[in-house]
């Protein structure tokens, strides 16, 4: 454990460096990386800007980013692991209905197909074998592939920390990890996504293929969807 207020403050004194240039140089506002050096963290916006502030002025100072956002979840993000148990079982039952409706929905086609069975049978017997413009029926097969990614991000500038969670900023993680300039685009799956991105100007970012600009210029916390993209 470390004190992550004075940590620091001793790196950005040591450095020479003034809140006004560190804000030029983070495009955090000077007074939410006071705060960040006071502990304050209650005049942030949201818990999420706290983390993508908190890493982005600690590797400014040539600090480790993550190193801080770890002790930040360790002191001050109470209960974290029980929300996401809990959400975690309220996602198993929707999906158990999905599997149900799923299910249903083969023995309703299956059925069916029964069903075009019987009446082809008959309409041949009834022509004395012969099969007629009304008995003629075409079965064509679907093949079902993997669904399409819903957000493909790749660096273009430089590098930037990205985490995305499934339905909300408490749903399963997705992906969350640092994406380097010239590595293989990221594509992401799901019906919904919580995005939070530290440095949205450095990547191409694309939902179900299609091209969509989200400003940059500080951290961003997106809500993608298949129809694109809104501030969380």
């Amino acid at each position: 454990m470390f004190e992550i207020g004075n940590s620091l403050r001793e790196a950005r004194v040591r450095r020479g460096i003034e809140f006004a240039q560190a804000e030029l140089a983070t495009k955090i506002r000077g007074k939410y990386l006071r705060a960040l050096e006071e502990e304050h963290f209650e005049v942030l916006p949201a818990e999420t800007y706290v983390k993508g502030f908190l890493r982005t002025y600690a590797e400014y100072l040539g600090l480790d980013g993550q190193l801080y956002v770890d002790e930040y979840n360790s002191r001050f993000v109470i209960g974290e692991e029980q929300s996401e148990a809990r959400a975690r079982r309220s996602a198993a039952r929707p999906q158990r209905r999905n599997r149900r409706i799923e299910t249903n929905v083969v023995l309703v086609a299956l059925a069916a197909i029964a069903i075009l069975t019987v009446i082809v049978i008959s309409a041949w017997k009834a022509s004395g074998g012969k099969p007629t413009p009304a008995a003629r029926t075409t079965v064509t097969k679907t093949h079902t592939g993997a669904p399409a990614p819903l957000l493909t991000v790749t660096a273009l500038r430089g590098s930037t920390h990205l985490t995305a969670r499934i339905g909300n900023a408490r749903g399963n993680p997705a992906y969350d990890g640092t994406i380097q300039k010239g590595s293989d685009p990221i594509s992401i799956r799901g019906r919904r996504l919580w995005v939070q991105i530290d440095s949205p100007e450095n990547l191409r970012i694309q939902v179900r293929g299609k091209l969509v600009h989200v400003p940059g210029g500080k951290p961003k916390v997106i809500i993608v969807t298949p129809t694109g993209w809104r501030p969380a």
